[in-house]
């Protein structure tokens, strides 16, 4: 499953450049305290996120990204190491 997410931020052309400010920590990105962060809540940490790359990272469709998720989301798009 893992490899479909991954496969689907490339063919999205979605590169580390979103995620260039670094990466940042779940509980920050969770402003209602949902335990769940939305797309909106997304895009106020990366505005360059596109729907379309959110829409792949939520792997079971609810419209919102698990911890486990966003994890998965911020590890495939971690930029590379200088």
């Amino acid at each position: 499953m893992k490899k479909i997410v991954l496969s689907s931020l490339v063919v999205l052309g979605f590169t580390g450049a979103v995620f260039a400010q670094g990466a940042t920590e779940f509980a920050s990105v969770d402003a209602d305290l949902s335990t769940t962060i939305s797309l909106s809540e997304a895009q106020a940490a990366w505005p360059d996120l596109t729907e379309e790359a959110f829409t792949a990272a939520d792997v079971d469709g609810d419209g919102e990204l698990s911890v486990t998720e966003y994890d998965a989301l911020v590890t495939a798009n971690a930029a590379p190491a200088s």
